[in-house]
């Protein structure tokens, strides 16, 4: 068997596995990046990109008609939609992320990476590497499938299946009402599918406040989708070619194809962690600057959805550069600064995760959602009603909440609501995690006019 050794080694050349290995070249080391599938990974191929690229003509279409005067069609043109998704994606041609890597001074190696020992992998079985100083595990997670009885028996989509596919299923059924089961169903929706949503709870999106949920299931009814609130999937079946779902609630849905959007889980099972110590198909545990404690040695990171500590392709990019930055300090003798907010140390995502749920309206939020019981919360929600809104859409409907620590006089939470206030919410993650004292974003003077300006409405509201 060959050998090769590299200071750094990275499993998943996903953008997280990408931003370690970059860090730790940039930092002054030798690093591999391992892929058993597509350099750039679910994000680029499978997830963001795709899932966004479906989006946008619809949101587009939309908020053209809340205006006067702009002549739209009547409909969106799917091969069209498809093709300029194709762009995005290249048809999953991943020369060119291979290439970046190679220009960064990474060695991309395709295979399937298992560890095999202390600092040693073992690509495809034969192809052993070994890492002078560490090896991080970027490898993602992968879709959970609930134990439905006759799930098996009929035409299941996953995540994947959902943004890639060039053909629009006459009647679609989602099952799951998070961020994968809303904006699917929308976006097929409005490519001109029949769309059957089946939520558990009494509203979509249960991690975010009520009225977010209940202002992204009236956009979903405006575009024809049937929202089956309290009603999970209790049996599948195949009748006639079609699938046949049975919901707790007693209603029946049939349906030419069914996305499962139930959720995630790490992907560790296939890596060799037994080897190490680790439970194969569990988060790895890693402290905040990406090191797994559980293994001896000091060799051991992870980064990303791995971890199951924020799933979500920024936080993971976010992680990985502390990561790559912590393993090129600890290898060259330099400072490491661990401590909360400091180079080293991804404290962001325990206070100021931000997400965008783009679907029409879109949700935009960051920190707590809800007030923490028994904390020295306030929450103060208004609705967006400025001159800005009126003017991007009439009719605009959306709301905005912060959440206020009234002891030290900070934002920990903020979330919007209503057509494109995705573009707000880095003004929110800023004023989170600079701890930005609130007497002071009072002077953060909002141009007008611009929905920017519900900042002044909701510092008003507060006593500002």
């Amino acid at each position: 068997m060959s050998e090769e050794t590299f200071d750094a080694i990275v499993i998943g050349g996903g953008p997280v596995g990408e931003n370690a290995a970059d860090r730790a070249v940039k930092g002054g080391l030798s690093a591999a990046l391992v892929e058993q599938e597509r350099f750039g990974g679910e994000c680029s191929y499978w997830a963001c990109i795709p899932s966004k690229a479906l989006l946008r003509p619809g949101n587009a279409l939309a908020a053209a008609r809340r205006l006067p005067g702009v002549p739209v069609g009547d409909a969106l043109d799917p091969a069209a939609v498809f093709e300029r998704r194709d762009y995005f994606t290249g048809k999953g041609d991943d020369s060119g992320q291979a290439e970046w890597a190679r220009g960064a001074g990474i060695e991309p190696i395709r295979g399937r990476a298992r560890i095999t020992g202390e600092r040693e992998i073992t690509v495809d079985g034969g192809r052993v590497l070994r890492a002078r100083h560490a090896v991080v595990v970027c490898t993602g997670s992968v879709p959970k499938t609930p134990p439905i009885p006759g799930l098996d028996e009929v035409p299941v989509w996953g995540s994947r299946e959902a943004t890639s596919s060039s053909t629009v299923p006459a009647r679609l059924a989602v099952v799951g009402g998070g961020v994968v089961g809303v904006e699917m169903a929308q976006a097929w929706a409005r490519l001109g599918a029949r769309v059957d949503l089946i939520v558990t709870g009494p509203r979509p999106l249960p991690r975010y406040p009520d009225f977010a949920g209940d202002a992204v299931a009236e956009g979903l009814r405006a575009d024809g989708v049937r929202v089956h609130t309290e009603s999970g999937l209790a049996r599948a079946s195949l009748v006639d070619g079609s699938a046949r779902l049975e919901l707790t609630g007693g209603a029946v849905v049939t349906a030419d194809q069914v996305l499962v959007a139930t959720g995630r889980r790490p992907a560790t099972d296939d890596l060799g962690l037994e080897v190490i110590g680790l439970a194969p198909g569990k988060p790895i545990t890693v402290d905040d600057s990406g090191l797994v404690s559980e293994v001896d040695g000091d060799w051991l990171y992870a980064a990303g959805d791995v971890t199951g500590r924020a799933l979500l392709t920024h936080q993971g990019k976010y992680a990985a550069r502390v990561v790559g930055d912590v393993i090129a300090a600890r290898a060259t003798g330099k400072p490491v600064d661990t401590r909360p907010w400091g180079k080293h140390s991804a404290t962001a995502d325990h206070h100021a995760v931000p997400q965008v749920v783009f679907t029409d309206p879109e949700v935009a939020s960051v920190g707590l959602t809800e007030p923490e019981s028994g904390a020295p919360h306030r929450v103060v929600d208004v609705d967006i009603a400025v001159a800005g809104s009126s003017l991007h859409a009439d009719g605009y409907a959306g709301k905005a909440r912060m959440i206020a620590d009234t002891e030290r006089e900070v934002l920990v939470g903020v979330t919007f609501v209503g057509q494109d206030v995705a573009e707000l919410l880095h003004s929110a993650t800023i004023a989170i995690a600079g701890e930005v004292p609130l007497g002071r974003l009072w002077h953060a003077v909002p141009s007008f006019p611009t929905i920017s300006e519900v900042w002044l409405r909701l510092l008003e509201e507060y006593g500002l």
